[in-house]
């Protein structure tokens, strides 16, 4: 029998008949324009950390080309639109996914030529004239000007004679159609231990000591395995937290057709969030979770961190909403209300503008109690759990006596009380039961606590009843 060493939270779900400071850390998976940076090796598979969206464009390049790149539209959601961070990033796309651009005859105009083409790798420039191959940094130098194009300048006093306007040149350029679900997904090499793709997340926790609680993959998690991956590495990171995963549906499927497109998928985990069509801001065209998460964030954030409010009704960045072909889609109410129903979250027009609209997780209609169904209250109870491993690790390994079993009884019921007080739960209290303990497990090193807690659920339905009062007529013939 496999021995296990540590802290760990598990929890018992209600039957129906019963039911009587961690910050948000999103993490993205996708492909960047990584020939932008001085060493595009370093930036794939990797897990990048970026606060604002220069760190973001210094570690993994930037271009508004966002089906080439998918995770440029989550750093300009995040960094730009909504001023977020940190945000944590792997980029998938390898320097070795490229294509050859043979050499051609190119003109130069005041000694500067610039290659109009998105992901040209700065290495692979040849210069030539005939017989001659020029150097890089001595005959002449690249850039990126601000749209991502490589600017190629002659270099006075170098090798490349005075007035040319016209060389041979060639290079290489990022291939993102190289990149597939299977790389998104990624795995763990047998031989070395290296991760890729969807396992980087295993590394987080131990190279920024965040816990990522946030999943998204805009472009790709529409794909119904890259989607079922993402919502198992939810339940199980680092075989210790939990997160959620935010999913797109397919954007193809008319409003009409989404529900069953999401049941006949496996869209149904109560770890997931399913996010419904496209959205438009300013011109640009963002996936839903990547406008949902942001949401999330935001919230979070004006809760002190805390998980405790839907996304739901929140405003976001999006003026209309689109279906993967640019067509224009306007979601009546009624129908809005009946992807609501079905797990489905989507976006609703009001007086202010577009917001968010849904509290359901995908487990819902299946299942209806709130630790499944209701997103906060899902996020909240990975939360909680989270937050008991992490304030308790420290008591790991101490000595098992009656001392550190109260420690941490105390501990968690003061800071459970507070979560109360703050209006994050209804109720909370921790238990030391005997019957969880037996002698022979407590001499093995082994404590079991039960954790109760009640985190709100969401005001889904206000109802006004009107009724017309003639007894106020009286008040036109009071004297």
């Amino acid at each position: 029998m496999v021995e296990f060493h540590g802290v760990k939270a598990s929890e018992a779900f209600i039957s129906k008949a019963a039911v009587v400071q961690t910050n948000t850390l999103p993490f993205y998976i996708g492909t960047a324009p990584i020939n932008q940076v001085p060493d595009p090796a370093s930036a794939v598979n990797k897990v990048i950390m970026a606060n604002n969206i220069d760190e973001f464009k210094a570690k993994l390049g930037y271009s508004d080309d966002w089906k080439s790149f998918t995770l440029c539209e989550a750093a300009y959601a995040h960094f730009v639109e909504n001023e977020q961070g940190p945000i944590a990033f792997v980029n998938v796309l390898d320097v070795t996914d490229v294509e050859n651009v043979a050499p051609a005859a190119v003109t130069f105009v005041g000694g500067i030529h610039t290659i109009q083409k998105e992901g040209v790798l700065k290495t692979s420039v040849t210069v030539a004239d005939g017989g001659t191959t020029y150097e890089q940094g001595k005959d002449y130098t690249t850039t990126f000007d601000d749209a991502g194009n490589l600017v190629i300048a002659i270099v006075n006093g170098g090798d490349i004679p005075a007035g040319t306007t016209t060389l041979q040149v060639g290079y290489q350029v990022l291939k993102p159609s190289a990149v597939n679900a299977a790389r998104i997904i990624g795995g763990t090499d047998a031989e070395t231990g290296v991760r890729t793709g969807l396992e980087l997340i295993e590394d987080v926790f131990a190279e920024t000591s965040f816990v990522p609680n946030l999943i998204v993959a805009p472009g790709w998690s529409d794909h119904p395995t890259v989607a079922a991956v993402m919502a198992a590495k939810a339940a199980d990171i680092n075989g210790l937290f939990e997160a959620h995963a935010v999913t797109d549906l397919d954007a193809t499927q008319k409003y009409t057709k989404a529900v069953n497109w999401k049941e006949q998928n496996g869209y149904t985990s109560h770890l997931q969030t399913n996010t419904y069509p496209l959205l438009t801001y300013k011109g640009r065209t963002y996936h839903a979770s990547t406008l949902v998460t942001a949401a999330m964030v935001a919230t979070d954030l004006s809760n002190a961190g805390v998980p405790v409010q839907t996304p739901s009704n929140q405003a976001i960045t999006a003026d209309g909403m689109v279906y993967a072909d640019g067509t224009a889609v306007n979601i009546p109410f009624d129908q809005a209300n009946l992807l609501n129903a079905n797990g489905i979250v989507t976006a609703l027009r009001w007086q202010d503008g577009f917001r968010v609209w849904g509290n359901r997780t995908g487990a819902y209609p299946e299942h209806t109690d709130a630790q499944r169904s209701f997103i906060p209250v899902r996020r909240m109870f990975s939360y909680i759990k989270n937050n008991l491993i992490l304030r308790h690790w420290q008591k790991l390994d101490n000595p098992l006596n009656q001392r550190l079993i109260e420690s941490i009884t105390d501990d968690a019921n003061i800071w459970l009380n507070g979560l109360v007080g703050a209006g994050y739960l209804l109720g909370g209290r921790i238990e030391f039961r005997t019957t969880d303990n037996s002698t022979d497990q407590i001499g093995n090193g082994k404590m079991v606590y039960r954790v109760f807690i009640t985190p709100p659920s969401v005001a889904q339905e206000i109802e006004f009843i009107v009724a017309y009062d003639a007894s106020y007529l009286s008040a036109l013939t009071a004297a």
